[in-house]
Parts: C-alpha cells; sequence; structure tokens
C-alpha cells in the first residue's frame, strides 16, 4: 500500500496561537508541613472494597503549624476507621451512637470550637477533614479505612479514586488488588490526569481471577515541569472491570460461614416495556433546564426499541397526554414525538399529583383496550425540578394519591432536577412503588446524565424475581425477593450459614421472563469456596460477613424510607445495632475524634444524607490527602519546550508550528527514523500528500456537502468515522468515531467530547486531561486539546477543536498503513491498494483545471502553490 507524505499547511496557524500563550503559575503558599508519605491500598474481594489511606506528615517550620487531612470518598461508601498517630501516642476514632455523639459535638459547639463533618461536596463523593495542631520536627500520621459494595451499573464495576495531594511527595504509592473466583472479563483504567510520563509509573497485571494495578511515580514524573514544584497529580484514576458470566443461577461465594449469591445471567432477551415519560414543564425548568430535557428526551425516544410502547405526558398547573393510548415505538411514532417534545415551553406552576394520577389512568386505559403486550413491563419516569405548587400540595397525601393509584402493578423511576426540589419526596415517591430516586444535578451534561438513568432501565430482562435456600442451611438472608433485573445490573443477596448446614449450598432462583416462567439452579461447595478465599495478598479476612452487614444496614436505611412507622422504628434500630457492632459511620452513628490535650477535644464525624446541600460538582472520587495547600488553576502548557522552538524559528513560523503538532502527535520507535505521515483535514478542504518522491499536496473540496460525510470505514479496522460540515464550512461541526472492539464511540462537537462505553456516556471539555486505557486501546487528551485514539495496529484517530468563533474541528490520521484493502468511504478511498494516479500536469502559473485519476476515477484538480 502506497502511503502518502506528511503534510504542512498554514490551516494549523489557527489553532496554535492560544495555545503557545505564557505559562503562568500560582504558586501555592505552603507553612512548613510536608508530606513525605501518601498510601492508597485497596483490596476488592467479590466486588466488595476495603481502602485504606494513610497520610504521613512532619512539620518543617520553626513554629506550631496545623496540619489538615483531607479526601473525598464515595457516598456508598461506609468509614470503618480513623486514626492519628502523634510522637507515637494513638489517637483514635470511636464510632458511637448519633445521640450520644451529639452531646460531645453539642459542648464542642458551646465552648466555640469547630465540629468536623462529613459533608456532601460531589454528585458521588463526601469530603472528609480533620485538622490537628503539630509542633516543630513532630510527625504525625493519618489512617483512614472506608469500606464499599461495588455495584454494577451498566455492565461494570467501577472502583474510583481521586489523586490530590497539592505537594509533591517522595513516597506515593497507589496499590490495587482486585479478587474476582468469577474470573475477570475486562479491566480498564481511566485518569483526568495522567500524562504519558506519568502512564510509566502506571503498571496493570493481570491472571482469570486476579488483578494487581500499581501507581507509583517518582518526584520528576509527579512535577508539572523541570522548573516546577508543582505537582500535576490533580483528578480522578478510576479503575473498571466485569467478571465472566454464563446462563445460570449467578455465583454463590462462601467465606468464614457467611455467603454472597451474585445473580446477572448472560443471554437473556430483553422484555418489552411500556414506558410513559412525565416531564415537568413549570416556569422554573424554562431556559437550558427544558433545553437539556429535549435534548435527553430526543435520544432516549430514538433508543426505544421497536417492541416498546410509549406516550408522553408534559404539566405545569395541568397535565397533557400526547396521545390518548400508548403508541407502538414505530420509526414515524418515535419522529413524531421528537417533534412534540422539540415544542414543549416552560411556563406555570407545579402539579405533580395530577400528573402521576393522568400516567397511571393511561396504563389503565391501555390494559383495558388490552394494548399492553403479555410478559411486558410497565414503567412510569418522572421528571421534575420542584416542590408541588399546584392541585395537591401536601408531599403526604400525594404520596398515598400515587401508591393506591398505581396499586403495585406499575414501576415508578423519580428524577429530581437540581437542588430545589424536595428529594426525599421523591424518593419516597419512588420507593413506595417499586423504583428508585436519582438526582440530576443542574450542569453542562445534565442531558447525559438522563440518558443514562434510562440506559440503566431500558433493557428489562426478568421480573419479580425470588431466591430460595434451604432453611437448614442459611439464616438472616438479607433482601432475596426483586421487582425487576435490568441488563448490565447484578442482584446481590447475602446471610449467614447455619451451624451444621450442608456441605454443598444450593439456591433456586425463579422469574418471569417475557411469555414465560423460568428457574435457575445453582450450588456451591462450603470447603472449595473456603479454599479459594485463603490469599492474604487479595483479601482481608472475614470480608463477607462485613459486606453482609453493609448489605443489609444499606436496605434497612431505605427501607425506613417507605416503611410505617412501627416497621420504620424496628428497621433503624436493626441498622443502628448492625453500624455499632460493625464500626460503620451511618446516618445513624457518629464518630468522635479525639485530639491530644489543650486542642479541640471533639470532632464529630457523620454521614450526610442525599437530602443535604451539597455542591454541583463532576468531581468524584477520592482525594488522598490535603495538608494546608491553597488550590490553583492549572495553566496551559506550550506544545514543545524553548530549545524545539528555538530550533524550529529558523524554518519559519509557519512550518515550525505545523512541525510542534505534528510532534505532539508522533513518538517515534527504536527502528523508525522519520515520522509517519499525517493526514490533516483543514477546514473547508481535505488536504492529503500525493505519492512519490514529490511534496504533492492533494486538497478535496466539501463545499457541496450536504449532511453527514463518511471519511472512512475500514471493517478490517473495525473502524467507522463520519462527520458533518459546519455552516460556516471551517472545519466540521462534528465528527463521530465508532470503534468495534472494543465497543467504543466518540462523538466530538465544537464545545465538548461524548465518550459512551458500554451504554455508558461520559462529556470532556476540550483541553481536559484525560487518560483511558482500554483492552487493546488507548484514548488520551491533553490540555492542548488533542484527542488521540489509538492501539496496537490500529490506525491513530486524531481530534483537535479550533479556538474562536466560526472555527471547526479537526481530524488528523496517523499510522495509516494499518487501513486494510476493505476500507471506503470520502477519505479512505485514498487509502485501498490501488492508489491515485497523477497525470503530467503543466507547471503554469495560472489555475487551469487539470485532471487527476484516483481509483480510476478522474477529479478535476488545480495546481496551487501554498
Amino acid at each position: 500500500m502506497r502511503i502518502p507524505a506528511p503534510v504542512h499547511t498554514w490551516c494549523i496557524l489557527l489553532v496554535l496561537p492560544s495555545l503557545l500563550a505564557a505559562v503562568q503559575t500560582d504558586t501555592a503558599q505552603k507553612n512548613g508541613i510536608h508530606i513525605y508519605s501518601l498510601t492508597v491500598d485497596s483490596k476488592v474481594s467479590s466486588r466488595f472494597a476495603h481502602t485504606v489511606i494513610t497520610s504521613r506528615v512532619v512539620n518543617r517550620a520553626d513554629e506550631v503549624q496545623e496540619a489538615t487531612f483531607q479526601i473525598e470518598l464515595p457516598k456508598k461508601a461506609l468509614i470503618t476507621n480513623f486514626s492519628m498517630i502523634i510522637d507515637g501516642v494513638v489517637y483514635p476514632g470511636n464510632i458511637k451512637e448519633k445521640a450520644a455523639a451529639q452531646e460531645q459535638y453539642s459542648a464542642a459547639v458551646g465552648r466555640g470550637e469547630s465540629a468536623g463533618l462529613v459533608r456532601a461536596t460531589g454528585r458521588r463523593t463526601e469530603e472528609f477533614q480533620v485538622s490537628v495542631s503539630v509542633a516543630p520536627e513532630a510527625k504525625v500520621t493519618f489512617e483512614l479505612v472506608y469500606e464499599e459494595l461495588l455495584r454494577r451499573h451498566l455492565g461494570a464495576y467501577e472502583l474510583l479514586l481521586k489523586v490530590r495531594p497539592q505537594q509533591l511527595v517522595k513516597h506515593l504509592q497507589m496499590d490495587i488488588h482486585i479478587f474476582e473466583p468469577q474470573g475477570i472479563s475486562f479491566l480498564e483504567t481511566e485518569s483526568t490526569f495522567m500524562t504519558n510520563e506519568l502512564a510509566e509509573a502506571l503498571t496493570t497485571s493481570q491472571t482469570k481471577t486476579k488483578a494487581h494495578i500499581l501507581f507509583k511515580p517518582t518526584l520528576s514524573q509527579q512535577q508539572k515541569s523541570p522548573d516546577e514544584q508543582d505537582t500535576i497529580l490533580d483528578g480522578n484514576f478510576i479503575v473498571r472491570y466485569d467478571v465472566n458470566r454464563t446462563l445460570s443461577g449467578g455465583s454463590i461465594q462462601i467465606e468464614n460461614g457467611y455467603f454472597v449469591h451474585y445473580f446477572a445471567p448472560e443471554g437473556l432477551p430483553t422484555m418489552p416495556k411500556n414506558v410513559v415519560f412525565v416531564i415537568d414543564k413549570s416556569g422554573s425548568m424554562s431556559g437550558r433546564k427544558i433545553k437539556q430535557t429535549q435534548e435527553a428526551l430526543i435520544k432516549i425516544l430514538g433508543d426505544l426499541s421497536p417492541k416498546d410502547q410509549f406516550n408522553l405526558i408534559v404539566f405545569s398547573g395541568v397535565a397533557t397526554q400526547w396521545k390518548p393510548l400508548l403508541v407502538p415505538a414505530s420509526a414515524e411514532n418515535v419522529n413524531k414525538a421528537k417533534s412534540y417534545a422539540v415544542g414543549i415551553q416552560a411556563r406555570g406552576g407545579t402539579n405533580i399529583n395530577d400528573a402521576m394520577l393522568v400516567a397511571v389512568k393511561l396504563l389503565e386505559s391501555s390494559e383495558q383496550a388490552e394494548l399492553l403486550p403479555e410478559g411486558s413491563v410497565s414503567l412510569i419516569i418522572l421528571l421534575t425540578d420542584g416542590d408541588p405548587t399546584e392541585g395537591e400540595t401536601n408531599p403526604r397525601r400525594i404520596q398515598k394519591n400515587v401508591r393506591e393509584a398505581i396499586g403495585g402493578r406499575y414501576i415508578l423511576f423519580c428524577l429530581g432536577f437540581g437542588f430545589d426540589v424536595s428529594y426525599a419526596f421523591l424518593e419516597k415517591l419512588a420507593l413506595d412503588n417499586g423504583g428508585l430516586a436519582r438526582r440530576i444535578y443542574e450542569d453542562s451534561d445534565s442531558a447525559l446524565q438522563l440518558q443514562d438513568f434510562y440506559q440503566e432501565v431500558a433493557s428489562p430482562l426478568l421480573a419479580t424475581v425470588a431466591f430460595q435456600y434451604p432453611g437448614n442451611a442459611v439464616e438472616e438472608v438479607t433482601q432475596d425477593n426483586f421487582r425487576l433485573l435490568f441488563k448490565g445490573s447484578e442482584m446481590v443477596v447475602a446471610g449467614k450459614l447455619r451451624d451444621k448446614s450442608p456441605d454443598v449450598l444450593s439456591a433456586r432462583v425463579s422469574g418471569q421472563m417475557h411469555m414465560q416462567n423460568i428457574t435457575f439452579q445453582v450450588e456451591s461447595s462450603t470447603a472449595e469456596q473456603e479454599e479459594e478465599f485463603q490469599s492474604t495478598k487479595y483479601i482481608f479476612h472475614h470480608f463477607m460477613e462485613r459486606l453482609w452487614a453493609y448489605l443489609t444496614i444499606q436496605q434497612h436505611l431505605e427501607q425506613i424510607v417507605s416503611a410505617s412507622d412501627a416497621e420504620a422504628e424496628a428497621f433503624k434500630t436493626r441498622a443502628l445495632n448492625l453500624s455499632l457492632d460493625y464500626n460503620f459511620v451511618t446516618p445513624l452513628t457518629s464518630m468522635v475524634v479525639t485530639k491530644p490535650e489543650g486542642q479541640e477535644q471533639s470532632q464529630v464525624v457523620e454521614k450526610p444524607v442525599e437530602g443535604m446541600s451539597a455542591l454541583s460538582s463532576s468531581q468524584d472520587g477520592v482525594v488522598l490527602s490535603r495538608v494546608q495547600v491553597k488550590s490553583r488553576g492549572t495553566p496551559l502548557e506550550p506544545w514543545a519546550d524553548a530549545p524545539s522552538l528555538q530550533t524550529l524559528a529558523g524554518e519559519g513560523a509557519l512550518r515550525g508550528l505545523l512541525n510542534l503538532l505534528w510532534a505532539s502527535l508522533w513518538e517515534p520507535s527504536q527502528t523508525t527514523t522519520t515520522a509517519p505521515p499525517l493526514v490533516s483535514i483543514q477546514p473547508s478542504s481535505v488536504l492529503l500528500m500525493l505519492p512519490g518522491p514529490g511534496m504533492e499536496r492533494l486538497c478535496v473540496d466539501f463545499k457541496h456537502s450536504q449532511g453527514p460525510v463518511n471519511l472512512f470505514s475500514d471493517p478490517g479496522q473495525g473502524v467507522v468515522v463520519t462527520g458533518q460540515y459546519g455552516k460556516e464550512k471551517n472545519g466540521f461541526s462534528w465528527i463521530n468515531v465508532v470503534i468495534e472492539n472494543p465497543q467504543l464511540q466518540v462523538h466530538a462537537s465544537l464545545e465538548r467530547v461524548v465518550v459512551t462505553r458500554n451504554r455508558r456516556s461520559s462529556a470532556y471539555k476540550w483541553r481536559e486531561t484525560l487518560f483511558s486505557a482500554l483492552p487493546g486501546l488507548k484514548m488520551t487528551m491533553d490540555k492542548k486539546g488533542l484527542l488521540l485514539i489509538n492501539g496496537p495496529d490500529k490506525v491513530t484517530i486524531g481530534l483537535l477543536s479550533q479556538n474562536g468563533p466560526g472555527k471547526g474541528l479537526l481530524l488528523l490520521l496517523r499510522d495509516t498503513e494499518h487501513f486494510s484493502s476493505h476500507v471506503n468511504g470520502t477519505l479512505g478511498q485514498f487509502y485501498q491498494e490501488k492508489f491515485w494516479e497523477l497525470p503530467a500536469m503543466a507547471d503554469t502559473s495560472d489555475d487551469s483545471p487539470q485532471m487527476l485519476s484516483i481509483q480510476g476515477k478522474d477529479y478535476p484538480a488545480t495546481r496551487q502553490e501554498h
């Protein structure tokens, strides 16, 4: 295959000036507190994560200084221990019933002392902070332990860690061990701070059942640049994985007298569903909220299966149905619904009660008309951003009205948009009717949050799922009946083994599929399972007992919301006792942090609940440690260092700028001395180098392109790239990349990049650092805004957004020798085995048209000097 030579063109000049701005550093103020060691040790045993964060600091100042230990941890995680070691003396945190701890809390406040709280700081995070005074040259060790059950979401488990030490740390290490007896089917990592140099400090190893991720950067790797003492580590580190599955009753795992049963069978068909979308269009939804709702609704409607039925209800003071009954999700109906959604205008009050009763009546009418297929699932999805203000406004009466109307026949999901909504009201409304509530954060990606939630419930697999175990074998089993199992999720049941239980634990799982009932049988040998969990390197012992306690507490806290007063009190007492027995900080308990004499004696750590005020932040994960250092913005980095700029200056500014971009795309191998070819798609044209010794460039005109363009499609590479030019023809308005293996879709627009993986969509701003290592594929974006997608034996795809109004997207290709002979498309045709032929073109000064033969077709061409 013949390959075009490198391209050099003036158009890149439009991209680089803003990226070559001078680097301005806001040096953080440090007060003499120095972190000399910071470690994270996370052991994940059968989805249950036990994480220990240890920070060791020393006071290098000549006077007493205050050291602050601050981390963010996932909301679903429960703190189990915290301690400080000061001058060899251990100061532990003691977990008590909230009422008992409150006495110390009140006494501290009465003395004018501050009281520490774990506060909500993000969508899925909570902040823990403790401060202590440190004498000169004294050392302090902070240690925090928390545990969480990793829930399967859209086909993957996710462990989140946030790395933000805010200073260089001599010994910084993250050590993650994963042990899954079912076998690990895939493992991937993602980071918002990783650079190619930092990636050298990251090692990942994997066997059939175990994985080890180690991140241990040196001081030089942590530095932003050789001339700066500031750290580059500031962002999220995410580990995602899944386990092997079969069409079976799942996996029963046993350890130290406790069992856990994971159930998520593969190969089940999706059940048809009847969906009623109930959309708040009150005045408070005006502006960006209603636009994002419309954007999400249009995408969700497009994702409906032809087997589904649906309808729309919009409401303010009055509820309005789009159609009298449910309608099939045919292409015609979906397109009409999209047009209706575009016309929704926000005004008026909020009558939630009537809207919900209309939705229920709609399903009832469709059922009476025999329009609900046998074996289908009926869902109501409510989206609102406020409290009820018209009609029935009493939350308790609304909850009662809706519960009685639904009568256990349909499932209700409630989405609360922003923080003006009463989340506690929506949570009870949903839990009373077999669903769940979710807060939609008012942010630039609100539409994606709505789409992400819908993907969770878009594919029901089983209804009325029941787990049964021999009565002589188990006791104190957690929830064992569930309304629905959705694709990509997992049901988890745990319990105790009786003293004289059988050597083999058996289970029976029954459920309703579309048009039929189904039963799964599974059994597990106690002796074999006990032997499986003996590796101390990969697990923490008695983890399954703690998993059982964690799951029981979480379920009781949820049951309290929808239970009667008498039942709620029983659930509360049970959850409180387990929280105290297993040392968990929950909404029912608090941890009192003790300090040396003479300092604030009482800091009380409490678990916040969703209803508490929280910051709308997209930062998720775990902050390793922050010690009295002010945060600062991250400046843009130059494309190259000063020596490279000086070397290129003599070649001319335009040539130099191009080479800088080219160099950023190209990492020479040990055996190659020249850079591979680069194809650059410029505003209003595609520029390709012609083959041969000359430096001829080919410009493919896109002026007459209407609608999306198939740029290239290669079944051999498993990649399809499409794009569309903007109205002003200054580049692409969007570019879409679809990769077959691993399944990945990247949609780049002028505003952001949306990455969809396993039906999960994430949005990234241009020039937001990203490093994602997928199986056989790597995706990176640097501060310059260059997004690269590459892998072994794959064509490298680069996307770049230009600055300024009216500017478009650029597409950059590298490693094009990997294209197969089956590549096609507007650009793909240039990379087939049979390449272009260039007839003799007169060397004239005018722009007289010539003919160029490409794949046997003649195209008019004009020779121009650049």
